[in-house]
């Protein structure tokens, strides 16, 4: 309780969560990506279900540069942490896969 209530705050993860509602709200959807669509029944591979897709626990890093979202939203940043606290690890992460990926 005592971490919980001197840890430094920050609201960055609601307004993620709004802006991305908004864009839910205001956007196209768009379509699932190919790779990441159920290539687990008959003919699915045919329809080119599953294809590409690259399995983050397999990877060394634990994670892959590789999109999830459809193209109309692609590249939109929702998160953008604080330099309190924890979120300023978060952020030098995220910086990091940025330059990688």
């Amino acid at each position: 309780m005592i971490h919980l209530a001197t840890a430094p705050k920050s609201n960055k993860v609601t307004a993620a969560l709004g802006a991305a509602q908004g864009d839910v709200k205001d956007r196209p959807a768009g379509e699932v990506p190919m790779h990441l669509r159920s290539a687990s029944y008959f003919g699915a591979k045919k329809l080119g279900h599953g294809i590409g897709y690259e399995y983050p626990h397999d990877d060394p890093r634990g994670w892959v540069p590789q999109e999830h979202r459809p193209p109309e939203v692609a590249g939109r940043v929702y998160y953008r942490p604080s330099d309190h606290g924890f979120e300023r690890e978060i952020a030098e992460r995220m910086r990091a896969r940025e330059e990688e990926g």
